[in-house]
């Protein structure tokens, strides 16, 4: 609906960037583990859309392309799961990304599994990844959650 407005009115504002960053650890050691939700989605959304992956930027395999005519940034951060600021804040820096435009995909043990839950106001939970996302968050980034089962590794 609003690529049609924007074209009906011959409105000039270029659609908003968004920044999609899947958490987890590299490696094919973690490849499949329940950690590695977040690398997931941003793989399957990537293949679905299209976008390559092929990119290293700011210590993440990074891709860009765009989901109709809405530019999207999509990182996996290689610093592992407790050090995924140090990569996501950079990017999110480099692209002058406002906070509200920055999407985080996770694990959380806390869900029912198979729960899909879209968060509005960042913050970590019990989520040993997230603390270390506090280079980029605020009450304004948005996270999604993917329910995993509790087990131990």
């Amino acid at each position: 609906m609003l690529s049609t407005l924007t074209k009906r009115c011959f409105c000039t504002v270029a659609p908003r960037p968004w920044l999609f960053v899947g958490l987890g650890n590299p490696g094919d050691k973690y490849k499949g583990t329940r950690h590695n939700v977040g690398f997931e989605m941003i793989d399957a959304f990537a293949e679905s859309e299209g976008i390559a992956m092929d990119t290293v930027h700011c210590k993440a395999i990074f891709g860009k392309g765009y989901v109709d005519e809405v530019p999207v940034f999509l990182a996996k951060p290689q610093t592992y799961m407790n050090l995924s600021g140090e990569s996501a804040g950079p990017l999110a820096a480099y692209y002058k990304f406002p906070l509200n435009q920055v999407l985080v995909f996770h694990d959380d043990m806390n869900l029912p599994c198979g729960v899909l839950r879209l968060h509005d106001k960042g913050g970590h939970g019990s989520h040993k990844g997230r603390p270390n996302m506090a280079e980029i968050e605020t009450s304004s980034d948005i996270e999604i959650r993917w329910a995993i089962e509790r087990q131990s590794f």
